[in-house]
């Protein structure tokens, strides 16, 4: 495939995640990263942001967590040194506040505040600016599915998978366009139902695993689906999360 249908994940010379998928994300996809707490979902978003960024492209990441503090704080931990790229408008990085919604809330707007405060998806999907960059992080999808009251109503009324569609169709447009959307997933904590409709019409599915062995625990990424990719993608990918040295590629195999 041609480098121009990939953006490029950069950073070359500090790790080899960017050749261990192939040379990049396909333009124009849907990527699912699914782990359980501490798979090391938010550190793998921060490296594809810094590195997209590294390569000329510009990122929005939204996260559930981090504050904007926050987030410096741990770009910094992991060697990203990340304040150009925000400075220069390449990164727009969000907090979404899932507890409160205040952040995504309509200001000054007494009647209707309450009922608006938690429509998390049906806002942000209304965020125009937040759309607008090459590539859109949402870290981690499942606390704004969980926080929603109108996806969590049709959850109860087991309606799941429609709720799920709507949003996939919002998704769609924007890939149609050439960008690229990544969803991060803990799926312990979201109904097999409502994560099944985002797998399947996934073009990357990447799943972070834990291995222990011994008194150590291996981080792996297994590669259920990479469409579009440019060369041979690792079925198993082994990586550690360190302390000043971010994303390190331990290993790979190809079935």
């Amino acid at each position: 495939m041609s480098s121009n249908n990939l953006y490029s994940l950069g950073l070359e010379d500090h790790d080899r995640l960017n050749n261990e998928l192939g040379g990049g994300i396909p333009r124009g996809s849907i990527v699912l990263c699914e782990g359980d707490y501490g798979a090391g979902k938010s550190a793998m978003s921060q490296r594809f942001a810094y590195g997209l960024c590294d390569t000329d492209h510009s990122v929005t990441l939204l996260s559930t967590e981090l504050t904007v503090r926050g987030f410096i704080d741990q770009m910094h931990s992991l060697s990203y040194n990340v304040e150009e790229h925000l400075l220069n408008e390449r990164l727009l990085f969000l907090h979404a506040d899932v507890d409160t919604g205040q952040k995504l809330s309509a200001p000054n707007n007494d009647d209707d505040d309450d009922s608006q405060r938690n429509e998390l998806l049906n806002r942000l999907m209304n965020a125009e600016e937040m759309w607008e960059a090459d590539v859109i992080i949402i870290d981690t999808f499942d606390a704004i599915l969980r926080n929603d009251p109108t996806f969590e109503a049709l959850v109860r009324q087991n309606e799941e998978r429609q709720a799920a569609l709507e949003i996939i169709s919002f998704f769609r447009d924007l890939v149609s366009q050439g960008k690229v959307v990544m969803l991060t997933v803990d799926p312990s904590t979201v109904d097999e139902e409502a994560i099944g409709p985002f797998r399947a019409i996934a073009d990357v599915f990447m799943e972070l695993q834990m291995v222990e062995v011994g008194n150590d625990v291996r981080r792996n990424i297994s590669v259920k689906r990479f469409a579009g990719m440019g060369e041979q993608v690792g079925d198993t990918i082994g990586f550690s999360v360190r302390a000043d040295a971010g994303i390190v590629i331990e290993s790979r195999s190809v079935a």
